[in-house]
């Protein structure tokens, strides 16, 4: 088995491509830290044996390892490397059908009449221009809510993205840009944390 790594914006964390599935199509990805319940993620139990591992991101083909500040990745890749090709060399499942419903994303607000059809708006531009290229970077992006009344669009970063040095800047030129464009009632983008 040949495990390709790719350097993230974010230096605290690599991305892990196993060149397999690692979530079942259609499914979300899903985030764990250290301290999480990963009794139904035994990947990400092994991967959190390891010292200094902090957060695991999983999503649809490649695995987002970040490590604890101090730490450093030439000590640190073998081990990650080693659990990961064990881990499917064995025949595991990166995680238990339980899991995914615990972690889908959900709106933090209900939406009707206009405002459901703005949001729904959002929410596809995400889906279709912003995920995927946040997804190259070993991350992903997940809106929370939009605010009709000053135009504010909360989203959440997760995997590589979440604590990234550049994740305010990928908001603001980035995101922040592309929905005021394309959706005028959008006058700006919050992170939630």
């Amino acid at each position: 088995m040949f495990i390709q790594t790719e350097d993230t914006p974010n230096p605290a964390t690599l991305k892990f491509l196993p060149g397999r599935e690692v979530l079942a199509t259609g499914l979300p990805p899903i985030e764990l830290e250290k301290g999480d319940d990963v009794s139904t993620a035994p990947l990400a139990e092994m991967l959190f044996s390891i010292p200094n591992i902090e957060r695991v991101f999983f999503g649809a083909d490649f695995i987002s390892v970040s490590r604890s500040n101090g730490a450093d990745w030439p000590r640190l890749k073998p081990a990650v490397l080693g659990a990961i090709m064990d881990f499917y060399v064995a025949g595991g499942d990166t995680m238990h059908d339980t899991m995914q419903s615990e972690n889908a994303s959900v709106d933090e607000e209900v939406y009707e009449g206009d405002v459901l059809e703005i949001v729904e708006q959002i929410k596809e531009l995400i889906e279709t221009r912003i995920r995927p290229a946040v997804a190259q970077d070993g991350g992903d992006i997940v809106f929370r809510k939009f605010d009709i009344r000053d135009g504010t669009v909360t989203l959440q970063m997760k995997g590589a993205c979440a604590g990234c040095p550049s994740s305010a800047l990928t908001l603001k030129s980035g995101v922040e840009n592309l929905l005021r464009h394309y959706v005028p009632e959008v006058t700006r983008v919050e992170q939630a944390f």
